[in-house]
Protein backbone atom coordinates (compact mmCIF):
# COMPACT_ATOMS: atom_id res chain seq x y z
CA UNK A 1 0.00 0.00 0.00
CA UNK A 2 1.94 2.87 -1.00
CA UNK A 3 -0.96 5.54 -0.29
CA UNK A 4 -0.13 7.63 2.94
CA UNK A 5 -3.52 7.51 3.96
CA UNK A 6 -4.01 3.63 3.58
CA UNK A 7 -0.99 2.84 5.42
CA UNK A 8 -1.93 5.21 8.25
CA UNK A 9 -5.79 3.66 8.04
CA UNK A 10 -3.74 -0.23 8.14
CA UNK A 11 -1.21 0.72 10.84
CA UNK A 12 -4.03 1.78 13.10
CA UNK A 13 -6.69 -0.51 12.68
CA UNK A 14 -4.10 -3.02 12.89
CA UNK A 15 -3.28 -2.11 16.48
CA UNK A 16 -6.52 -1.20 17.84
CA UNK A 17 -8.07 -4.66 16.86
CA UNK A 18 -5.07 -6.35 17.49
CA UNK A 19 -4.37 -4.55 20.50
CA UNK A 20 -5.99 -6.08 23.92
CA UNK A 21 -6.11 -5.16 27.19
CA UNK A 22 -6.22 -1.00 26.82
CA UNK A 23 -3.84 1.40 26.10
CA UNK A 24 -0.52 0.51 27.28
CA UNK A 25 -0.65 -2.70 25.86
CA UNK A 26 -1.38 -1.19 22.48
CA UNK A 27 2.06 0.65 22.40
CA UNK A 28 4.37 -2.18 21.61
CA UNK A 29 2.16 -2.59 18.67
CA UNK A 30 2.03 1.03 17.31
CA UNK A 31 6.05 1.24 18.33
CA UNK A 32 6.17 -1.74 15.69
CA UNK A 33 4.02 -0.10 12.83
CA UNK A 34 5.48 3.56 13.32
CA UNK A 35 9.00 2.81 13.74
CA UNK A 36 9.74 -0.45 12.01
CA UNK A 37 7.01 -1.40 9.86
CA UNK A 38 6.27 1.71 7.83
CA UNK A 39 9.34 3.89 9.53
CA UNK A 40 7.14 6.97 10.60
CA UNK A 41 9.91 7.89 12.92
CA UNK A 42 12.65 7.20 15.25
CA UNK A 43 12.77 5.13 18.34
CA UNK A 44 13.75 7.70 20.36
CA UNK A 45 10.89 9.92 19.04
CA UNK A 46 8.69 7.14 19.52
CA UNK A 47 10.07 7.43 23.42
CA UNK A 48 9.83 11.13 23.71
CA UNK A 49 6.12 10.85 22.38
CA UNK A 50 5.25 8.21 24.44
CA UNK A 51 6.25 10.33 27.46
CA UNK A 52 4.54 13.24 26.24
CA UNK A 53 1.40 11.11 25.53
CA UNK A 54 1.56 9.91 29.27
CA UNK A 55 1.83 13.43 30.73
CA UNK A 56 -1.59 14.24 28.78
CA UNK A 57 -4.95 13.60 29.60
CA UNK A 58 -7.20 10.74 27.70
CA UNK A 59 -6.43 7.21 26.29
CA UNK A 60 -2.29 7.36 25.71
CA UNK A 61 -3.40 4.66 22.57
CA UNK A 62 -5.30 7.52 20.37
CA UNK A 63 -3.49 10.60 21.11
CA UNK A 64 -0.11 8.78 19.67
CA UNK A 65 -2.43 7.49 16.90
CA UNK A 66 -3.44 11.35 16.52
CA UNK A 67 0.29 12.35 16.69
CA UNK A 68 1.32 9.63 13.65
CA UNK A 69 -1.78 10.65 11.52
CA UNK A 70 -0.80 14.43 12.27
CA UNK A 71 2.54 14.01 11.65
CA UNK A 72 2.47 11.97 7.98
CA UNK A 73 -0.78 13.98 6.82
CA UNK A 74 -1.77 16.85 8.95
CA UNK A 75 -4.56 17.35 10.37
CA UNK A 76 -6.79 14.91 8.05
CA UNK A 77 -4.21 12.33 8.20
CA UNK A 78 -4.77 12.47 12.53
CA UNK A 79 -8.62 12.11 11.95
CA UNK A 80 -8.39 9.12 9.64
CA UNK A 81 -5.69 7.52 11.63
CA UNK A 82 -8.01 8.02 15.02
CA UNK A 83 -11.01 6.92 13.53
CA UNK A 84 -9.19 3.73 11.71
CA UNK A 85 -7.64 3.40 15.50
CA UNK A 86 -11.06 3.56 17.75
CA UNK A 87 -13.70 2.35 14.93
CA UNK A 88 -13.48 -1.23 14.14
CA UNK A 89 -12.85 -1.98 17.73
CA UNK A 90 -15.60 0.02 19.02
CA UNK A 91 -18.14 -2.16 16.56
CA UNK A 92 -16.63 -5.16 17.86
CA UNK A 93 -17.40 -4.86 21.44
CA UNK A 94 -20.27 -3.57 20.59
CA UNK A 95 -21.20 -7.01 18.54
CA UNK A 96 -18.94 -9.13 21.13
CA UNK A 97 -20.97 -7.31 24.23
CA UNK A 98 -24.12 -8.88 23.19
CA UNK A 99 -22.57 -12.34 23.87
CA UNK A 100 -20.65 -11.22 26.88
CA UNK A 101 -22.96 -13.07 28.99
CA UNK A 102 -22.75 -16.57 27.24
CA UNK A 103 -19.08 -15.99 26.54
CA UNK A 104 -17.83 -14.73 30.08
CA UNK A 105 -18.10 -18.61 31.48
CA UNK A 106 -17.00 -20.48 28.66
CA UNK A 107 -13.93 -22.18 29.61
CA UNK A 108 -12.32 -21.49 26.06
CA UNK A 109 -12.60 -17.87 26.35
CA UNK A 110 -10.87 -17.77 29.97
CA UNK A 111 -8.33 -19.88 28.20
CA UNK A 112 -7.59 -17.98 25.28
CA UNK A 113 -7.66 -14.46 28.02
CA UNK A 114 -5.08 -16.67 30.02
CA UNK A 115 -2.74 -17.16 26.81
CA UNK A 116 -2.83 -13.51 26.05
CA UNK A 117 -2.02 -12.21 29.12
CA UNK A 118 1.60 -13.31 29.62
CA UNK A 119 2.28 -12.20 25.41
CA UNK A 120 1.76 -8.67 26.32
CA UNK A 121 3.75 -9.03 29.72
CA UNK A 122 6.42 -9.56 27.38
CA UNK A 123 5.87 -7.18 24.71
CA UNK A 124 5.90 -4.69 27.34
CA UNK A 125 8.99 -5.76 29.28
CA UNK A 126 11.07 -5.60 25.99
CA UNK A 127 9.70 -2.41 25.64
CA UNK A 128 10.49 -1.11 28.53
CA UNK A 129 13.85 -2.61 28.29
CA UNK A 130 14.81 -0.84 24.96
CA UNK A 131 13.99 2.63 26.40
CA UNK A 132 16.13 1.77 29.84
CA UNK A 133 19.02 0.75 27.90
CA UNK A 134 19.32 3.61 25.54
CA UNK A 135 18.39 5.63 28.91
CA UNK A 136 21.25 4.57 30.79
CA UNK A 137 23.45 4.38 27.69
CA UNK A 138 22.95 8.67 27.53
CA UNK A 139 22.78 9.28 30.74
CA UNK A 140 25.54 6.85 32.33
CA UNK A 141 24.95 3.60 34.75
CA UNK A 142 24.93 5.76 37.66
CA UNK A 143 22.89 8.52 36.81
CA UNK A 144 20.31 5.93 34.78
CA UNK A 145 19.69 3.39 37.47
CA UNK A 146 19.60 6.53 40.04
CA UNK A 147 16.64 7.83 37.84
CA UNK A 148 15.06 4.49 37.32
CA UNK A 149 15.58 4.23 41.55
CA UNK A 150 13.91 7.71 41.95
CA UNK A 151 11.28 6.79 39.51
CA UNK A 152 9.65 3.63 41.13
CA UNK A 153 10.30 4.90 44.00
CA UNK A 154 8.28 8.03 43.13
CA UNK A 155 5.63 6.09 42.08
CA UNK A 156 5.50 2.86 44.78
CA UNK A 157 6.94 4.28 47.30
CA UNK A 158 4.62 7.50 48.08
CA UNK A 159 2.45 6.90 45.03
CA UNK A 160 2.93 10.21 43.01
CA UNK A 161 0.77 10.43 39.96
CA UNK A 162 2.87 9.45 36.80
CA UNK A 163 1.83 12.21 34.98
CA UNK A 164 3.88 14.02 37.77
CA UNK A 165 6.50 11.60 37.34
CA UNK A 166 6.54 12.02 33.82
CA UNK A 167 6.84 16.18 34.16
CA UNK A 168 9.88 16.02 36.45
CA UNK A 169 11.91 13.51 34.44
CA UNK A 170 10.95 15.80 31.38
CA UNK A 171 12.15 19.07 33.46
CA UNK A 172 15.68 16.86 34.49
CA UNK A 173 15.80 15.67 30.81
CA UNK A 174 15.90 19.40 29.36
CA UNK A 175 18.48 20.61 32.29
CA UNK A 176 20.61 17.59 31.52
CA UNK A 177 21.08 18.44 28.06
CA UNK A 178 21.09 22.21 28.40
CA UNK A 179 23.91 21.68 31.32
CA UNK A 180 25.83 18.91 28.65
CA UNK A 181 25.32 21.67 25.81
CA UNK A 182 26.70 24.50 27.64
CA UNK A 183 29.78 22.41 29.00
CA UNK A 184 30.26 20.97 25.57
CA UNK A 185 30.49 24.96 24.07
CA UNK A 186 32.45 26.19 27.05
CA UNK A 187 35.01 23.09 26.23
CA UNK A 188 35.52 24.41 22.90
CA UNK A 189 35.60 27.71 23.59
CA UNK A 190 38.32 26.84 26.05
CA UNK A 191 40.11 24.64 23.16
CA UNK A 192 39.76 27.53 20.76
CA UNK A 193 41.27 29.70 23.16
CA UNK A 194 44.34 27.09 23.43
CA UNK A 195 44.62 27.28 20.04
CA UNK A 196 45.03 30.83 19.41
CA UNK A 197 47.77 31.08 21.93
CA UNK A 198 49.47 28.31 20.03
Amino acid sequence: MSNSYMQLAWAMMKTGIIGYGGGPSVIPLIRYEAVMNYKWLEDEEFGEILALANALPGPIATKIAAYLGYREKGTLGAIVSVLAHIVPSGLAMILLLTFVQFLSSAAFIQGMIGAVTPVIAVMLGMMAYEFGERAVKGLGKYIGFGCFALAFGLLQGIHLHPAIVIILFLGYGALHLRTVAALQQRKQQKEGATRGLD
